[in-house]
């Protein structure tokens, strides 16, 4: 069986690095907008839509063996509002290798909405 490992850099995504208050004291923290990344947020979360394209074995990095590149997948309504420029010039959000062994997966969720003023409780 197969594993498929990535990264994803969400500095490439509108995005800000920031001190917010903490129970604890200062937490660093990444701040997305929602809208402004056109975001979906559903009943069970907020996604990231993504997409992979697979990167011509020929023309792969050798050091890094990446086997695909991730860019942010959009909704039929939205590609059609954006232009043929926009489109192209989104940014490569990360990459994925393709590993010939066993993985194991956890999943985290959260569905706090936390409101600027408190402190976060973490």
């Amino acid at each position: 069986m197969s594993r498929i490992s990535g990264k994803i850099n969400l500095m490439q995504l509108h995005a800000i690095r920031k001190m917010i208050s903490g129970t604890a004291g200062p937490v660093e923290c990444l701040v997305i907008p929602i809208e402004k990344n056109k975001l979906f947020v559903g009943e069970k979360g907020v996604y990231l839509d993504l997409v992979a394209f697979e990167i011509d074995p020929a023309k792969r990095n050798i050091e890094s063996n990446d086997s695909h590149l991730l860019k942010q997948s959009f909704s039929k309504e939205i590609r059609q509002l954006m232009s043929d420029k926009e489109l192209k010039d989104m940014p490569i959000l990360g990459s994925l290798r393709v590993w010939n062994d066993h993985m194991s997966s956890e999943s985290i969720s959260s569905n706090t909405v936390q409101d600027e003023k408190d402190p976060l409780p973490f």
